[in-house]
This record gives structure tokens, sequence and C-alpha cells, in this order.
């Protein structure tokens, strides 16, 4: 298989391996551990952590694969093909 083969280049595979690990890390921020009171609400839920910053990471993780998949890889044969 010849490298220009492939749809995405190097670094478009790079920066979607770390949007998704961005996704990841929001969503682990807004997941809590279980309630420990036994009415089964537990006031943690509304932590600044889960509401606003969680949401933040994980939007801006989303808003990171769209240049992941639009950025045009660099072409390294300076050749003109015919």
């Amino acid at each position: 298989m010849n490298k220009k083969d492939f749809v995405f280049g190097k670094g478009n595979f790079i920066l979607l391996a770390v949007s998704a690990a961005i996704i990841i890390l929001g969503f682990w921020l807004m997941s809590g551990a279980k309630t420990t009171e036994e009415t089964g609400f537990d006031p943690r839920i509304f932590d600044t952590r889960r509401i606003v910053i969680a949401p933040i990471v994980t939007m801006l993780g989303f808003l990171l694969v769209i240049p992941a998949i639009l950025l045009k890889p660099k072409d390294n044969d300076t050749q003109a093909t015919k």
C-alpha cells in the first residue's frame, strides 16, 4: 500500500487521537462516584467540574475533530505526476 492511498496523513491521525483523548477526558470529568446518600440524591452532582469544566473540555475535543478531518495532509512528493 502506498502513502498516496490514504486520505489522512500522519498529522491528521495524531490530531484525531488527541481530540479523542480530550473527549474521553471530558466525559470522565462529567462522571462521578456512586451516591452514598440513602435518599439517592447527591448534591455533588452540581459541582463546577461536572456542569461547567467537563462540558467545555468535551466541546473543545469535538471542535478539534473538525480541523483534524479538514486538514490537508502535506505532500512529500514534489514531482508532478501526469
